[in-house]
């Protein structure tokens, strides 16, 4: 039963590492503007300002800081996004410890092997938390 709980974190987490570059380029296309023109939509896509001139078909400057703004968050955004999830799946390990544990027996073997889990899944909490903090200060030092 163990076996098959692991095994159903394990598939969810990859799953979730191998769906996110699939969905991520639909997620930003959905988010940029629409335009009527081609050349618009080409030039707001790219997160830049465009000034509309019937003479001139895409004169374009680039807005620096609202694509650091961008890249910033979906940085962010994919940091809490795989934060949540390793944060549920190390709950579900603890949890699963704390089971383990109670079953054991007293089995020295088992009683190991159920400390072990909620050990690692505590250090992978810890590892999770301070990720967070690391990106945050990462990011704040590159847009200053």
């Amino acid at each position: 039963m163990i076996k098959k709980i692991k095994l159903l974190v394990i598939s969810a987490v990859a799953t979730a590492f191998v769906a996110a570059p699939v969905f991520m380029p639909a997620m930003a296309s959905a988010a940029t503007a629409t335009s009527t023109t081609l050349e618009n939509g080409l030039c707001q896509g790219a997160t830049l300002d465009v000034s509309v001139d019937p003479n001139t078909p895409c004169s374009v400057t680039v807005n620096q800081t609202a694509t650091n703004e961008k890249v910033n968050n979906t940085i962010t955004w994919v940091i809490n996004i795989f934060s949540i999830v390793v944060g549920v799946a190390a709950i579900i390990m603890i949890i699963i410890g704390g089971l383990r544990y109670i079953i054991s027996g007293g089995d020295s073997g088992n009683v190991q092997s159920a400390k072990n889990t909620i050990l690692y899944a505590i250090i992978g909490l810890v590892v999770v938390a301070l990720s967070q903090f690391i990106v945050k200060f990462v990011l704040t030092k590159l847009s200053t």
